[in-house]
C-alpha cells in the first residue's frame, strides 16, 4: 500500500483521529507504565507503510496551564497572539499552541533581564558558550513553572511571556501496525513519562495527553510522516533480523503483521529486551502465537532485571553470534529501533565484533562489511 494518498490531511492540516483503544501492556509490578493505544483514521485518506511514524499533536494539561496563569497573575482570557499569528485567549494558546514545559533560550534571556542579580547563576551559565553542559544538568528536571515559582516578584504581560515560548511541536512515534491487517485503524506503543524533580510530579507533555486527557473517543490530531529510510525488503521472502527493546519492539510488530499479511515465507528472527519478564514482556502472547505460526522464525529474550547480572538484547546477540552472521551472509536485513543514546551503539559495536570474530577479519575489515550492509539498505535504523 502506498504513502502517497489523495488525503487532503496532513503536517499542516491533522485529522482528528478517534482514540478507540488505551490498554497498558505493562504489569501492575513494572517501573515502567507502557500503553497500546489505537487510533481510527476512517475517513481521512491517510495511509502508512509499515516502518513509518504517525505525528501526534499534543496538548498541554490544563492543570499545567491554569498554575502559569495564576502565577502570571492573569485570567486566562487576555487576548494574545497565537503562534500562527491569529489573536486567542491566553489560555487557549497556552493549551495548544505553545511549548509550557521545557524554557527557550528567549524566555531564559528575559527572566536574566528582569530579574538581574538575583538570577545572577542562569545568566552566567547562559552567557559561557563554553558552559553548555552545564547549563543543560542545570535545567535538567527544570520547567518553566520553577522559574516562576522562583521569582515570583516578575512581573510578565500575558503577550511578553508567550513570545518567550517556542512552539509546541508534534511528536513522532513508530507505527505499531500493518495496515494490511488493521485496516482504517493506526497502532502506536508508547511508554507514558513520568516523574519527579524538585518535589514536582512531571508528565510527558504527548505520552500523558494520549495515556490520561483523551479518553474513549476523544479527539487526537495525526499525521503520516513517511520514513523511506526504514522499509522492509520488497523480496517477502529475504530474512530479517530486527532488535528492538522497550517500545523500539513497535515497528517490528508491524512488520510481522505485514508479513504475515503478505505470506511470502521470509524467515523473521526478533531481539526483544525490557527489565522483568513476568511485567514488562511487551505484546508476549502476540509475538508467542506469531512463533507458533511460522511467522516469527527466532524470539531471543533479554529480561535485564531477572538475574543479577544485567543482560541486554546485544548479549543475546553474541550468544546467536554464528547464527547471525549466517542470516547476513544469506543476505538478511538487519533492523535497530529503539534507544539511540546506548543501545543502538550498543548494538552496533556487537554486529561488528560478531562480523570479525565469525569471519576471523579485522577490525577495518568488519568495519567493511558493516558499511557494505549500510550502503546496500541492509542495516536500517530507526532511533531516537
Amino acid at each position: 500500500m502506498s504513502t502517497v494518498s489523495a488525503s487532503v490531511f496532513s503536517r499542516k492540516n491533522p485529522f482528528p483521529a478517534k482514540h478507540v483503544l488505551n490498554r497498558r501492556l505493562s504489569g501492575a509490578s513494572s517501573k515502567k507504565e507502557t500503553r497500546h493505544h489505537e487510533l481510527s483514521l476512517s475517513g481521512s485518506g491517510l495511509c502508512y507503510e509499515v516502518g513509518d511514524s504517525l505525528g501526534v499533536f499534543a496538548s498541554n494539561d490544563p492543570l499545567l496551564v491554569q498554575e502559569i496563569i495564576s502565577m502570571l497573575g492573569a485570567t486566562g482570557e487576555e487576548t494574545i497572539s497565537g503562534n500562527d499569528g491569529s489573536p486567542k485567549p491566553l489560555r487557549e494558546a497556552l493549551w495548544r499552541d505553545y511549548c509550557i514545559t521545557t524554557p527557550s533560550k528567549e524566555f531564559l534571556a528575559a527572566l536574566v533581564a528582569k530579574a538581574g542579580e538575583t538570577a545572577a547563576e542562569i545568566a552566567e551559565l547562559t552567557g559561557d558558550l563554553t558552559r553548555k553542559k552545564d547549563l543543560e544538568n542545570y535545567l535538567w528536571g527544570r520547567e518553566i513553572i520553577d522559574f516562576l515559582l522562583t521569582y515570583p516578584m516578575l512581573l510578565w504581560t500575558p503577550e511578553e511571556f508567550v513570545k518567550c515560548l517556542r512552539k509546541l511541536q508534534p511528536r513522532l512515534y513508530s507505527i505499531a501496525s500493518s495496515q494490511k491487517a488493521v485496516g482504517d485503524a493506526v497502532h502506536l506503543t508508547i511508554a507514558t513519562v513520568r516523574y519527579e524533580t524538585f518535589g514536582r510530579k512531571r508528565n510527558g507533555v504527548a505520552s500523558s495527553f494520549l495515556a490520561d486527557r483523551t479518553g474513549a473517543g476523544g479527539v487526537v490530531p495525526v499525521f503520516v510522516h513517511t520514513a523511506k529510510h526504514f522499509r522492509l525488503p520488497e523480496d517477502p521472502t529475504t530474512p530479517v533480523i530486527m532488535v528492538g527493546p522497550g517500545t523500539g519492539v513497535a515497528p517490528f510488530r508491524a512488520f510481522l503483521q505485514e508479513r504475515k499479511a503478505l505470506g511470502g515465507g521470509g524467515q523473521n528472527w526478533l531481539f526483544f529486551g525490557e527489565q522483568r519478564r513476568d511485567s514488562d514482556f511487551l505484546y508476549q502472547t502476540e509475538l508467542e502465537e506469531l512463533q507458533r505460526d511460522g511467522v516469527l522464525s527466532r524470539l531471543d529474550l533479554a529480561f535485564s532485571r531477572d538475574q543479577e547480572t544485567k543482560v541486554y538484547v546485544q548479549h543475546k546477540m553474541r550468544e546467536a553470534s554464528a547464527e547471525l552472521f549466517k542470516w547476513l551472509e544469506a543476505g538478511a536485513h538487519f533492523f535497530v529501533c529503539g534507544d539511540g543514546e546506548r543501545m543502538a551503539k550498543d548494538v552496533d559495536a556487537e554486529l561488528h565484533a560478531i562480523v570479525s570474530r565469525e569471519s576471523a577479519c579485522s577490525a577495518e575489515q568488519a568495519a567493511a562489511y558493516v558499511e557494505a550492509l549500510k550502503h546496500a539498505k541492509r542495516y536500517k535504523k530507526d532511533v531516537y
